[in-house]
């Protein structure tokens, strides 16, 4: 077999050779990026928020959306924009301290104990309904639905299957499905 080397210096068998090893290391490295397991994503710190404020924004994104088969490391990844947030804004950090400060004294006054360790979710939920209207609440509740339902790797958890459009609709692709029913 000849193999013939252009005035570059480049023979095809070394274009082929280099052009597969790119080629494999461009998917690898993203792929890596999904082997991160919920627990790696739980023990990286926030930057801003403390960790009592951390923790207790977590319970109360499982309490206002509550989802059972979500581990708790999405919840803290659906929150991780707040801290951001925080780091670049003082009155959100203010905000959620003073917000994460009240309804802890809240639990405090009514059930003797912070907002986390408050046992039944009923009781944490009709705490959280007394502040529901405010600006804190409000805050975490607005980047909370962004934070878990436009994860796209939580949609199939939730049964979605994305957009339709690119794929021709849903008028083929499940609109009357009523298995449910």
């Amino acid at each position: 077999m000849t193999t013939s080397i252009d005035e570059t210096g480049l023979s095809r068998r070394s274009f082929l050779k280099g052009s597969g090893l790119a080629a494999l290391g461009v998917t690898l490295v993203p792929l890596s990026a999904l082997l991160v397991s919920p627990n790696a994503m739980a023990a990286k710190p926030f930057k801003t928020l403390s960790p009592a404020t951390a923790k207790t924004l977590e319970k109360m994104a499982r309490d206002i959306f509550p989802h059972d088969k979500l581990a708790d490391p999405y919840y803290r990844q659906a929150i991780a924009p707040l801290d951001v947030e925080a780091g670049k804004n003082a009155a959100t950090a203010s905000l959620l301290a003073d917000g994460v400060s009240a309804l802890d004294a809240s639990a405090r006054q009514r059930y003797g104990r912070p907002y986390t360790a408050v046992a039944k979710e009923e009781d944490r939920v009709a705490l959280l309904k007394a502040i529901e209207s405010g600006p804190f609440f409000q805050k975490v509740r607005g980047n909370l639905v962004t934070g878990l339902y436009n994860n796209k790797a939580l949609w199939p958890q939730f049964g979605y299957e994305g957009s339709s459009w690119e794929k021709g609709g849903y008028l083929h692709r499940g609109f009357d499905d009523i298995d449910w029913l």
